[in-house]
């Protein structure tokens, strides 16, 4: 790379956003961060009463499942996207730490909000990872869990996490089209990454 980049992967969860990120650093030799990282941080550092989107108020994920459907928790996932949105752009704003660039990964990159901050600036790379395979969804979801770790909840409310994590890809292969963002339908295999970079015009060196 001859100048800095800032690499944007966002998409559906489970599918492979954290892969592709680590396969990205390895193969360019720059670092990465997720979103669930800043996430973090900024619920450290801001007040509840401040940034109210931030903190879920439901303590297990069988009160949650149970209580929201699919349509309300895709609508509360994008407005915790939004919040977190504002850690993401003032790090990718004011970093002066990873002089030849960095990626940051994850659900809260979503497609307008790169429009409309990034949109102008070339050095702003934005790709969004999708996976409609309803069965590798349910894999994930089953083995590994969204809410936390699949063996700390039970089975009766994890088909509700399919459902919102399909949903919530479909939203976003449909604004990514619309703000002309490039979309990658992952395979799960060492092809994905090639995609991505060709994709994004993208090479070592």
């Amino acid at each position: 790379m001859t100048e800095k980049q800032t690499i944007l992967i966002g998409g559906a969860p489970t599918a492979g956003k954290s892969t592709l990120a680590r396969a990205l650093s390895k193969h360019l030799d720059l670092p990465w961060i997720s979103t669930d990282q800043i996430r973090s941080v900024m619920k450290a550092t801001v007040r509840r009463e401040d940034m109210p989107k931030l903190f879920n108020e439901e303590s297990t994920a069988e009160k949650f499942l149970t209580r929201f459907s699919a349509e309300e928790i895709v609508r509360m996932e994008r407005e915790q996207s939004e919040a977190v949105w504002l850690g993401v752009r003032a790090f990718i704003r004011g970093d002066s730490t990873w002089k030849s660039g960095f990626i940051i990964e994850g659900v809260s990159i979503l497609p307008h909000l790169v429009a409309e901050d990034f949109g102008a600036d070339a050095r702003v790379k934005p790709i969004f990872l999708l996976d409609d395979d309803e069965s590798r969804t349910r894999h994930v979801v089953f083995t590994r869990g969204l809410w936390d770790d699949a063996h700390t909840y039970t089975d009766d409310v994890k088909e509700k996490e399919v459902e919102w994590a399909l949903l919530f890809g479909r939203q976003i292969r449909e604004d990514a089209a619309r703000h002309g963002h490039p979309c990658i339908d992952m395979r799960k295999n060492e092809e994905d990454l090639k995609a991505v970079l060709k994709a994004l015009n993208i090479q070592k060196g």
